[in-house]
């Protein structure tokens, strides 16, 4: 049977154990990569590689090896079973080793934005693999805690990939002469928020960039898989800080807002001058209407965008104490309202934005 054809699993692979393949894998380490496959017979992998501790694995030869470590069994040859994603892939992820698909996970939004500003920086034309940025982007782009490892193909995102991307983004700009490739919506999309407003969302690339760079970052854990990034103070479509500055940005900027050491530094400095805590835009009062139980309680919101402030050290001047339903105000459209246009808005009575 052909290596990449997937039929159901032999009763062989089903077999197989986690300690089984362990032993395979550091019979590969002793022996190395050529004299492993010479040994057992099989191919170099061309679809799928097992990862383990930082090295990886012909996953199909691997499988095949580990089943000479069963009791009473010997090694499966090549053409006696498939090492495909529904054979050998699957029964390898059950057995909790990471073996990657075949493609990767598609561009998300921060990603676009990182290669649209490189775009936009080269006169929006392609780049080759070559160029230094390309190769520089592609480092940035493998840092960034937005795909889990699982789903990471063993191209994700090289040289090559942005540079495809690059030409995606370049042949949909309104002045390319040629016809388009077959870039994504999100590619569209972010085109023409740099078109609308390229001050901006270079300083949002910017800052998207050094912060990966300095590792601040570090601290957003990578979903799972399956998981979605998301907030309390939610990432639908409508929310402007989401759609506009990216999902990175925005977790960074919520973490930032939630740092309990801040927030009471903050709680602590506003009490020296009011007798309790209240929303400093609509005055809502916790304590007076949940008693007890609301003393203290309130958001802390971090005033100025990252994209603007950059990676500075937050100070409680950063910070305003909202009530949940004036933090989210102020979150919902992009660009944000400041403190006092809230204020204004709150006061006048009105349901017309500030501006």
């Amino acid at each position: 049977m052909s290596e990449h054809k997937d039929t159901v699993p032999t009763m062989g692979i089903s077999e197989l154990t986690r300690p089984a393949i362990l032993t395979a894998i550091r019979e590969y380490d002793q022996i190395g990569q050529d004299a492993f496959l010479d040994r057992y017979g099989f191919d170099k992998a061309r679809a799928f590689h097992l990862r383990y501790e930082g090295n990886r694995y012909d996953s199909k030869a691997v499988a095949g090896a580990a089943h000479g470590y069963l009791t009473g069994r010997k090694p499966l040859k090549a053409s006696e079973f498939s090492g495909g994603e529904a054979t050998v892939a699957r029964k390898l992820r059950e057995l909790g080793f990471i073996v990657p698909p075949r493609r990767s996970p598609a561009w998300v939004r921060d990603e676009v934005i990182l290669a649209c500003d490189l775009v936009a920086r080269n006169g929006w034309r392609q780049l080759e693999d070559t160029n230094n940025q390309v190769i520089e982007l592609s480092g940035v782009l493998q840092i960034l805690p937005i795909h889990p490892s699982d789903l990471r193909s063993d191209t994700f995102r090289n040289p090559n990939g942005v540079a495809r991307k690059s030409a995606d983004i370049a042949s949909q700009h309104p002045e390319y002469p040629g016809r388009p490739t077959n870039g994504g919506r999100t590619d569209k999309l972010v085109l023409q928020d740099f078109l609308n407003s390229p001050d901006q969302m270079h300083a949002i690339a910017t800052q998207i960039r050094e912060a990966a760079l300095s590792g601040a970052f570090k601290q957003l854990p990578v979903p799972q898989v399956g998981e979605e990034h998301s907030t309390d103070l939610g990432t639908d479509e409508n929310d402007g800080f989401s759609s506009r500055e990216g999902s990175l940005l925005r977790r960074w900027h919520y973490t930032r807002e939630r740092d309990k050491r801040l927030r009471d530094r903050k709680i602590t400095e506003f009490l020296r001058d009011h007798d309790r805590v209240i929303c400093e835009i609509c005055e809502f009062d916790f304590e007076t209407v949940y008693g007890e139980r609301g003393s203290c309680y309130t958001e802390c919101h971090h005033v100025t965008p990252l994209h603007v402030s950059g990676a500075t050290e937050t100070r409680t001047s950063d910070l305003i104490l909202l009530c949940a339903n004036c933090h989210r105000m102020i979150h919902r459209k992009s660009p944000w309202l400041t403190p006092d246009q809230l204020r204004a808005l709150v006061r006048s009575g009105t349901k017309s934005d500030a501006r």
